[in-house]
């Protein structure tokens, strides 16, 4: 007999089949499953017992025909009727059973509950069977009875040979219907034995049954787990099968090569797979390789080819001939490799090796290479090239308040900025942090260069939004030119490097062009920022105190505390030097809490109602222990807090966000007053005002300093801010008063608080006790303020009358100047006045003496046009290299 293929399979599978006992397979159907796997067994034999109760209706159902058809009208005896009963109660459990087996579907009843329901009903049904039997026999006719016992037994002998249960259930009924229906013991003898030999028979198969379906099961779960690896590999995206026949047409392929192709696997189902590959010269030679190996049906690996896709798509392909077991080829079967992905991460590595990750623009590395590049092609060309470092001013304030997430945005739109500015000229890239290079490449016209400079710096001023908070920024220009051969890499980056320190130090948002003398200045800052790191634990800095007094009274109101360094060596250093050097260097916090300390301490000695001003840099305030430090300095001098008044510039305001806000608020919590320093200066103080919780503005001292003066529009600006800030609610200082004439003016104007020299320069801590307790403080000063003065004489020639006269001019100011002349002239003369290395002057004489006059000017006179012109000795190399004098063609 031959074998099945499934048979073979068990064979030659290299787990040996589990071995059924004798009472396993008697009982498997009977008992609940110890073992998972016996459960899908289980399962799977008793659905094959599914048709059983419909067999056995149909067999009874048959024989009742056929007892019909002998008795048409068996209701007409007693004992025929009688037998019918059995017979019906036989035909509706079998209804029954055949209902219970459709509704099993829609339950959970258990395979082993099935089989021993199935007992109970093949026992039952053949009791009945019997009992219409015995009654037929009993009504004369035994052949019937015989026959009806006979097809009864053959039908449930059929449906039981698949279960051992069901299969003793069958035998009892035989033995009891042998025993009742036999002419004699070796009848009923040779039925009884036939039963047992179906029960064994039965065994056997049970089995051989649950041997076959336990390795089936064992061999399917195999099967699931391998599609599962293999779906789980095509979705990991690692990688994908393909699978050709013995003519090189695809015959599976996962749907992630499919995807490559934007199409279903179904649509590359009978191509050439060698289709699928590009025949691009770059690939060709790799596509041979792999057509080598499929026509010669020999393995391969890592063969990579790309795609005959409109994408770059690129496969590391793997395969192995596949043979039956005659040695006849079916085919190919192997897995590919997407390497676009790779490629592309290789292609960024490179990226970024040479750009910078977060803006994109090309970073240190690349930059110095564009730089020699740039020297080297000057240097063949004999053309210059020139080189920007720029530094953004204020950026780390960004970054410690508002976060690295919105510095990074900033950095990027700057970025975006810098490189519209630089345009065609030269080539912009980031060094790392806030630091920017650009190289212009055959740029070395002075002119173009500080436009250049003037645009960048004005461009990344402009403020930014960036996740709904205003920022406000600055940037610092260094700027060096390199001589074609003559000037190094390193060397132009130092100069510019220079160049920017000196814009830095001139008070930032600033461009500087190289000059040797840069060298001996940045040793020297490097100095003296040395020195600034001591001068505290030095006792080198102390407080001075100017006074504010009330506009109205003269009464001395408070002081502003201002720092001073008194150098051992250099003597006093003004402030503009050192602040912005100690905010370079990160001392601001420190010297900031050294003066409100000393002046909380000095203030505890004056009048209650004397206030103290203190300033506070965008630095301290964006502190957030700010609040804190200034609450607990209060506590430990005793001076209440309505009478520390902090001024703020407007620098507090370059990151607007929550952090502002909550500063703020805590402030005002402490009781502090709040004060807007040198307001109209910055950009939009109106939005200052209506957001901050301000009580006093401070009107800078450009717009007080000769307010009197008739040239100016100064007067109309501060009758503007004095009457913004009464609509508010808030006190007004004006700050740098020095004349009468000016102090009248800003009483008129209704200014709140006077602070100047008129009432008083800064001064030490014990004079300022001694001012404070004066009840009025006496203004003095000059009655008009006087423009600046050339008192040099300079020579000149003038047109008067019908001849040309030399003349000589004194105490030249912007608006005019004393004229010695030996000619006459009538006041109310307009002459035009050529002045000698300078150029044509237009005036009017407003008065006339014996030998001279005054004339007044008819525009605003320049007064830095008679200084004298600088010689370009050692700068002439570098700010004007030889070759830009060149002629073409020399």
């Amino acid at each position: 007999m031959r074998r099945s293929r499934f048979a073979k399979a068990i064979e030659s599978s290299s787990a040996a089949p589990e071995r059924v006992s004798i009472s396993q397979s008697l009982w498997f159907d009977l008992t609940s499953p110890e073992r998972i796997e016996d459960e899908v067994v289980a399962e799977w034999r008793s659905a094959g017992l599914n048709h059983a109760p419909a067999l056995l209706f149909a067999t009874h159902l048959l024989l009742l025909f056929a007892y019909f058809g002998i008795h048409p009208a068996p209701w007409g005896t007693s004992a025929a009727t009688t037998a019918l009963i059995p017979a019906g109660l036989a035909l509706l459990l079998d209804a029954v059973a055949i209902v219970g087996i459709w509704l099993r579907s829609r339950t959970e009843i258990a395979a082993h509950s099935v089989i021993r329901l199935l007992f109970g009903y093949l026992a039952i049904s053949g009791a009945l069977w019997l009992l219409f039997a015995s009654l037929t026999a009993q009504s004369g006719e035994v052949a019937l009875a015989f026959g009806l016992v006979g097809a009864g037994l053959a039908a449930t002998g059929v449906v039981s040979v698949n279960s051992p249960p069901l299969a003793i259930a069958n035998a009892l009924v035989a033995c009891g219907a042998a025993f009742m229906f036999a002419d004699t013991f070796a009848g009923g003898a040779r039925m009884a034995g036939f039963s047992i030999l179906l029960v064994i028979y039965s065994i056997a198969g049970a089995r051989t049954s649950i041997v076959i379906e336990r390795r089936r099961q064992q061999l399917d779960n195999e099967a699931r787990k391998a599609t599962r690896f293999v779906d789980e590999f095509e979705n990991s995206g690692q990688g994908w099968f393909w699978e050709t026949n013995a003519e090189g047409t695809l015959s599976y392929v996962s749907q992630q090569l499919a995807d490559d192709f934007q199409c279903q696997p179904s649509d590359l189902l009978g191509r050439q797979f060698t289709d699928l590959m590009s025949v691009d010269n770059e690939d060709r030679e790799e596509r041979k390789t792999l057509g080598f190996h499929l026509s010669a049906r020999f393995p391969f690996s890592d063969v990579v080819v790309r795609a005959a896709s409109d994408q770059d798509i690129h496969w590391s392909l793997s395969g192995n001939p596949i043979f039956d077991e005659r040695g006849r080829f079916l085919g190919f079967r192997g897995i590919g490799t997407d390497l676009t992905e790779q490629r592309r991460s290789e292609q960024e590595i490179t990226r970024l090796a040479r750009f910078d990750s977060l803006t994109g623009l090309p970073n240190r590395a690349m930059m110095r290479q564009t730089l020699e590049e740039a020297l080297k092609n000057a240097a063949r060309r004999q053309k210059g090239c020139a080189l920007f470092l720029i530094d953004l001013d204020r950026f780390k304030n960004v970054n410690d308040t508002l976060g690295h997430p919105v510095g990074d945005a900033l950095l990027r739109q700057v970025a975006q900025r810098l490189t519209s500015v630089m345009g065609d000229h030269g080539q912009i890239g980031r060094l790392g942090g806030d630091e920017f290079k650009a190289v212009l490449p055959g740029t070395v016209d002075l002119g173009l260069l500080e436009s250049l400079a003037r645009t960048l710096i004005e461009q990344v001023s402009r403020p930014y939004m960036i996740e709904g908070h205003k920022v406000t920024i600055g940037a610092s220009v260094g700027v060096a030119i390199g001589d074609p051969g003559r000037t190094g890499a390193d060397a132009l980056v130092r100069n510019a490097d220079l160049a920017l320190y000196a814009a830095k130090g001139d008070g930032r948002g600033k461009h500087k062009i190289y000059e040797p003398s840069m060298h001996s200045e940045a040793s020297d800052r490097q100095v003296l920022e040395n020195d600034l790191r001591q001068a505290l634990d030095r006792d080198e800095l102390w407080v001075a105190y100017q006074p504010v007094v009330h506009a109205s009274t003269e009464q001395v109101c408070g002081f502003e505390a201002l720092v001073r360094w008194n150098h051992p060596v250099r003597g006093p250093i003004s402030p503009a030097k050192f602040i912005p050097l100690a905010e370079e260097c990160g001392m601001i916090p420190k010297i900031g809490k050294f003066v409100l300390q000393a002046a909380l301490k000095e203030a505890a000695a004056w009048p209650d109602h004397v206030r103290i001003a203190v300033n506070l840099s965008p630095i301290q305030f964006n502190d957030p222990g700010i609040a804190e430090m200034v609450g607990t300095l209060l506590k430990e001098s005793g001076v209440r807090s309505q009478r520390l008044e902090l001024e703020l510039t407007e620098g507090v305001f370059l990151s607007e966000g929550a952090l502002t806000d909550e500063t703020f608020a805590k402030l005002k919590e402490v009781g502090v007053r709040l004060a807007l320093d040198d307001f109209g200066t910055g950009y939009s103080s109106l939005g200052y005002l209506k957001k901050a919780p301000f009580d006093k503005i401070k009107i800078d001292q450009s717009f007080v300093r000769g307010a009197a003066s008739k040239t100016n529009r100064n007067s109309a600006i501060i009758r503007a801010i004095v009457t913004l800030a009464e609509t508010l609610g808030m006190d007004t200082t004006a700050e740098g008063v020095e004349t009468h004439d000016d102090l009248n003016l800003i009483r008129e104007l209704g200014c709140s608080q006077i602070q100047g020299y008129i009432f008083g320069k800064p001064m030490p801590g014990e004079d300022a006790r001694a001012l404070a307790n004066l009840s009025v403080v006496e203004a003095d000063g000059y009655q008009t303020s006087r423009e600046p003065r050339q008192r040099l004489m300079r020579r000149a020639i003038a047109q008067i009358g019908h001849r040309k006269v030399e003349i000589r001019l004194r105490n030249i100011s912007s608006g005019g100047a004393l004229v010695d002349s030996d000619a006459a002239v009538a006041p109310g003369t307009s002459l035009t006045v050529d002045i000698v290395g300078v150029g044509p002057v237009v005036g009017e004489v407003r008065w006339a003496q014996k030998g001279k006059f005054g004339l007044e000017f008819a525009e605003q006179f320049d007064l830095s046009r008679l200084a004298p012109k600088k010689e370009q000795k050692n700068e002439t190399s570098i700010l004007r290299p030889w070759y830009v004098e060149q002629k073409v063609g020399t």
